[in-house]
């Protein structure tokens, strides 16, 4: 079986779990301060928060800018429900917004002709690791005074370039950039995910709130030779990461440059065995934009049925995944709020799918990737 998705993890992991374990620290404590100070320095942020997964991010993203009734949120619909879901966590109204064709990313122009007196933020989606066009975001959000946030859960790794170097995704350019370190990443922790940012401020509330609102963290506590007794200054959330976690984090990111650059081959050479295919549409990457590759996705002719090629190549050992969701279309959601059409969402889902890729992935895996699509292209 090809899988679609396969994690980087070894002995190096496994040890520092055990490591982790046999400290008799286990939950939230100096692996966490270790994986968040590693992070930050890797992605050129001055702050970065690790806490238990990127939905928990994101919503504490919201929780910390006062985001609640009665205020917009702008995002994409074609993403995982869970950017959705945190605008309503906080009692907001997620307003979707359609996606540009080529990259799958938010669509500037269509965020733009969105905004009311209402719009508060901009959650910007960079779709399966593929960087959003985030110098026009950025000029759109301080243009009306509004906050961006970058949901970067699928885009450890990436980077961009704003002004000839290249940079990671993760230094601040809007306010706030939530990651993700699920399995299905580029890099794990099992579950796990980071926010970074520039504002100081904003990184205290985050450390306040992922702890229950506490004044004083157990670390400190437990390590202070006089009695502290904390006070519960919030209404805050348990959206810690634990040691255990962090310590295989600290471990995964000496493993991200590699992995990029291995993925990147990877989907040089899709790029390569598929491109000449009438009707098959390969990723578009922006010449200012280099992806982590944290997934390959591929335009099917319309003449196809999306499922039946992929149980095709699901009998063939071949795992895949259709395009990228569509929230608007999921029952919570059905009645939300839109500005125009989705319709380059819908297609992008209905007419997509993702093939396998990951580090592990040999030539001889990717071929039979390409035979077997290319065999069923031509059947049909």
């Amino acid at each position: 079986m090809i899988p679609i998705a396969l994690p980087l993890l070894g002995d190096e992991e496994a040890e520092a779990a055990r490591e982790a374990v046999l400290s008799g620290w286990v939950s939230q404590g100096p692996q966490v301060a270790a994986f968040e100070r590693d992070f930050a320095t890797l992605v050129g942020a001055p702050h970065a928060c690790a806490v238990s997964n990127c939905t928990t991010a994101l919503h504490l993203a919201l929780v910390a800018l006062d985001v609640g009734p009665g205020d917009e949120v702008i995002t994409a619909s074609h993403s995982f429900i869970a950017t959705a879901n945190c605008v309503r966590y906080c009692g907001a109204t997620p307003v979707f917004v359609d996606i540009d064709p080529d990259t799958y990313n938010i669509d500037p122009e269509r965020v733009a002709e969105a905004i009311t007196s209402r719009t508060r933020a901009i959650i910007a989606v960079h779709q399966m690791g593929m960087p959003c066009d985030l110098a026009a975001l950025v000029a759109i959000a301080n243009r009306h005074g509004i906050v961006l946030i970058e949901d970067a859960a699928c885009a450890a790794g990436s980077e961009i370039r704003p002004n000839g170097g290249w940079e990671r995704i993760g230094k601040p350019r809007g306010r706030i950039a939530c990651f993700s370190f699920h399995p299905r990443k580029v890099i794990t922790t099992g579950e796990g995910g980071m926010l970074t940012t520039s504002d100081p401020e904003l990184d205290r509330k985050f450390r306040l709130l992922r702890q229950h609102g506490m004044s004083v963290p157990d670390t400190v506590r437990h390590g202070s030779p006089q009695v502290i007794f904390e006070d519960y200054l919030a209404v805050g959330f348990n959206y810690r990461m634990t040691d255990i976690q962090a310590a295989v984090g600290c471990r995964q990111l000496t493993k991200l440059p590699e992995i990029v650059v291995r993925r990147r081959a990877l989907a040089s050479r899709y790029a390569e065995l598929l491109g000449n295919i009438e009707g098959l549409r390969v990723p578009f990457e922006p010449e200012w934009a280099r992806s982590n590759w944290q997934s390959y996705c591929v335009g099917l002719p319309a003449r196809l049925n999306q499922k039946a090629v992929m149980q095709k190549l699901l009998d063939h050992g071949i795992a895949t995944r259709r395009g990228i969701m569509c929230s608007h279309r999921e029952a919570p959601y059905a009645d939300a709020e839109r500005r125009h059409d989705l319709r380059q969402s819908e297609l992008a889902q209905d007419h997509s799918i993702l093939l396998p890729i990951y580090a592990q992935m040999t030539e001889e895996d990717q071929a039979r990737v390409v035979e077997c699509l290319k065999a069923e292209l031509a059947r049909s």
